[in-house]
């Protein structure tokens, strides 16, 4: 017996609107992304679609329209959690509005973030969403500034390009002033590599706060290192201890950071927060799992991530309208371990 034609054959976008009970224009609108289109007409629609096996000829779009329909999205370390929810924010509002997402790990390499700029030159991705260091995009930012694209987290305003991030100076003097409201004098920085803006921004946070409260911040207290791993905070920590004037707290610039601190900490006989306490910034799931668990500055992840791309889809819908940057607050997480 015949069977009836299955998903896999797929139906026209007529038959796709005959079965969501819209206008073949509507459909259109939908999948190609247009914001005028209500939520639940929009959830019909896109089921329909799933349902009937439809499926967009991309080619044919793009030559019609001269879009992708893809977005970069540049990151330095796709392995840092941190960077992960943020994408994962990004992804949700570009989905939403009919954009893929293709993430670049550039291991903070000019070339690399470089090679995948030529990506928008070519037109081969509609926009991108630049997490790397502020000194890369200064330094490609020249070149590209006519580009469509977005700093997320790492921005210079000066650079005229939209961007999102926080008020990373502000967040730094908070951990700090928390520790100092504790009873700590002896505060020590693990602070990530001064090419990223927000370690410059966050070690003038830290010297500033110390400064206001009649501390002469020690050199020896302080440590810059080049990667943000458990590994690296571990090491650090252990280094920090070796002192005879030992910090009695750690203010470390991500919670990858101070989550190895912890483990150093540990690893030379110190007990956290007893013997030293240990603030970390950003507030990655991990911060509240571990023991003790983790006071941090959290940071907005997700919302940074999809405010991004909303400022890039901004961009991409009126290339010459003025876009703002926008700074999202931050907030202290009191836990045990400070």
């Amino acid at each position: 017996m015949a069977q009836p034609p299955g998903p896999a054959e797929g139906l026209s976008i007529s038959q796709v609107a005959e079965q969501a009970g819209v206008s073949v224009a509507t459909v259109s609108r939908v999948l190609n992304g247009h914001d005028n289109v209500r939520p639940a007409t929009r959830d019909k629609v896109l089921a329909a679609v799933d349902a009937s096996g439809y499926r967009v000829n991309e080619l044919a779009r793009n030559l019609r329209t001269a879009e992708s329909r893809l977005l970069l999205t540049m990151v330095p370390d796709v392995g840092n959690p941190f960077y992960a929810e943020i994408v994962r924010g990004i992804d949700s509002v570009a989905r939403q509005h009919g954009y893929f997402v293709l993430l670049c790990d550039t291991g903070a390499d000019p070339g690399r973030e470089r090679s995948y700029f030529d990506l928008l030159r070519r037109r081969r991705a509609d926009g991108a969403i630049c997490l790397d260091p502020a000194t890369i995009q200064q330094a490609l930012g020249e070149a590209s500034s006519a580009l469509p694209w977005v700093a997320c987290c790492e921005f210079d305003p000066a650079m005229g390009v939209p961007y999102v991030g926080i008020d990373n100076y502000r967040a730094a003097g908070d951990a700090v002033r928390h520790l100092l409201a504790r009873g700590h004098r002896r505060i020590g920085l693990i602070n990530s590599d001064v090419d990223y803006l927000y370690a410059r921004q966050r070690q003038q946070g830290y010297l500033d706060a110390l400064t206001e409260a009649g501390i002469t911040p020690d050199d020896s207290w302080r440590m810059n290192l080049n990667s943000l791993d458990y590994e690296a905070g571990a090491s650090a920590a252990a280094m920090l201890m070796e002192q005879p004037q030992a910090p009695s707290a750690i203010f470390a610039v991500s919670d990858t950071l101070a989550i190895g601190v912890i483990h150093g900490l540990r690893n030379v006989g110190k007990r956290v927060p007893d013997d030293v306490a240990v603030v970390g910034f950003d507030d990655i799931s991990l911060a509240a799992q571990i023991d003790p668990p983790l006071t941090t500055i959290a940071q907005p992840m997700r919302e940074l991530g999809e405010t991004a791309a909303r400022l890039l889809l901004q961009r991409l819908a009126n290339p010459l309208a003025s876009v703002p940057g926008v700074l999202l607050p931050h907030r202290l997480v009191i836990r045990r371990s400070a």
